[in-house]
């Protein structure tokens, strides 16, 4: 019931806010998505909130069609190259060291997501960014079945199906800090678990391949897009694991500071010295932060 209230609630959020919900009972969600667990379950289904215009993105060609743009607006990009320190005058960050020799720059963005806590360290900054591993999951490919993202509240739960066919799943983070991009054995348990409670069909599917993303989380769950303490370093980071889909915004904010030095207005709470200040942002729609597993 208290899930349900709190999706009614969103649902009216999102539609005052003109983003289309739809608010179901039980009977619409068997509708749309009959292979769920509504007999004898484990977590009865009493209903759902359904956004229509909601879809997925293949990420990689995301970064693809971004890295193509960037050069044919004569942006170098640099594989294979590692940076390993930050060059500096003054105190003030003149370039980046790297694995292929120093590259000079009069401004330095710092975007590096699970290691951005790692990264900084080597310009001396401590970040209020905690780095954990979120697991993903792969099955083998079937026939057309989920038709769009299923997320499980009460099982910390989301599923949905590739252009490939294989089922794409996940859960919880691992619950510690860590740069490894592999889980635990536990938590393979618990996402395979919920997984069996919402869809039990799931477990006549093997699984292909899993795999763990760092994901660098603030505390409040929302992102910081601002100048760090040191001159010349600039800072995206924070985004825990929602900045893939706003990476547009994400990166429009971000191209504006390093421009013109000032901060965008949609970014303007996103400031790093909000930690300090106890200004941190409650806003209920940010989605994970570490202290919530």
């Amino acid at each position: 019931d208290a899930q349900r209230d709190a999706y009614a609630r969103r649902g009216n959020a999102m539609r005052l806010h003109g983003v289309d919900a739809e608010l179901l009972d039980r009977d619409g969600v068997r509708r749309i998505a009959p292979f769920l667990a509504f007999d004898d379950a484990r977590f009865p289904i009493q209903g759902g909130l359904l956004q229509r215009r909601g879809g997925t993105a293949r990420h990689d060609a995301v970064v693809w069609g971004y890295a193509r743009a960037a050069d044919r607006l004569g942006v170098d990009v640099i594989e294979s190259c590692e940076a390993v320190g930050f060059l500096s005058e003054n105190g003030r960050v003149t370039g980046v060291e790297t694995t292929r020799g120093a590259i000079r720059a009069g401004k330095v963005g710092l975007a590096v997501a699970g290691s951005t806590s790692r990264v900084a360290a080597l310009a001396g900054l401590r970040l209020p960014i905690e780095s954990h591993v979120l697991q993903a999951f792969v099955t083998e490919a079937v026939k057309p079945v989920v038709p769009q993202v299923i997320t499980f509240g009460a099982g910390h739960f989301y599923v949905s199906q590739s252009d490939k066919g294989g089922l794409v799943f996940g859960g919880d983070i691992d619950g510690y800090n860590s740069y490894a991009q592999r889980g635990n054995l536990p938590t393979v348990r618990d996402v395979c678990e919920g997984g069996m409670a919402l869809m039990p069909t799931i477990g006549r599917l093997r699984i292909l391949r899993h795999w763990g993303g760092v994901m660098d989380m603030t505390m409040d769950g929302s992102p910081v897009i601002d100048r760090t303490p040191v001159e010349g370093l600039f800072l995206n980071a924070g985004w825990c694991y929602g900045g893939f889909k706003a990476t547009p915004a994400s990166g429009s904010c971000f191209a504006h500071l390093l421009a013109t030095g000032e901060t965008h207005h949609a970014a303007a709470p996103y400031r790093l010295d909000r930690f300090a200040e106890g200004r941190v942002i409650d806003e209920k729609g940010t989605g994970a932060q570490p202290n919530l597993h």
